[in-house]
């Protein structure tokens, strides 16, 4: 008899990422939150149609909100839901965790975004991180940082 492989996709978990954020914020502190998603979006994170380039947390009556973030529906959708790839959806944080961002966003004067898209087991999970805007020397100066820690490393190598 011959075995039968299985290839299985292996990205690490990993559904999308917001690279953008790195290089615009300074990010003081990560949190994991789950998302409420609905079956559609679920099949289509599987096949990793997420981007998270223009989104952002809002806080709503004490909840956080991700909004902006768009799930491409797959072609093979079901014909009884209408499905909206933009629309806003509930983050699943604890009590203690929603206080620390809430009052970090509304008194210190910090935002919050979203980093990475991840599965942890069969739940699909969402690194957020508060988040103080960079200046545009602030982003030369980690960019000119990268090259040198680079640069070293090629003469470190040798």
């Amino acid at each position: 008899m011959a075995k039968i492989s299985v290839v299985k996709k292996n990205n690490g978990g990993t559904i999308a990422q917001n690279k953008r954020a790195r290089h615009d914020y300074f990010i003081e502190e990560k949190f994991e939150a789950g998302l409420s998603l609905q079956g559609w979006e679920v099949k289509s994170l599987r096949a990793g149609r997420m981007t998270l380039s223009e989104s952002y947390v809002t806080f709503k009556n004490g909840e956080a909100y991700l909004f902006g973030a768009q799930i491409q529906p797959l072609l093979s959708a079901s014909t009884h839901v209408v499905p909206e790839s933009t629309r806003t959806r509930k983050l699943l944080l604890s009590r203690r965790e929603l206080d620390k961002l809430l009052g970090a966003v509304n008194q210190k004067g910090y935002s919050c975004v979203p980093l990475v898209c991840y599965w942890k087991g069969p739940l699909a999970k969402l690194e957020i991180a508060l988040v103080k805007g960079k200046q545009l020397h602030d982003k030369r100066a980690t960019e000119k940082d990268r090259d040198w820690q680079r640069d070293k490393a090629r003469i470190m190598h040798k």
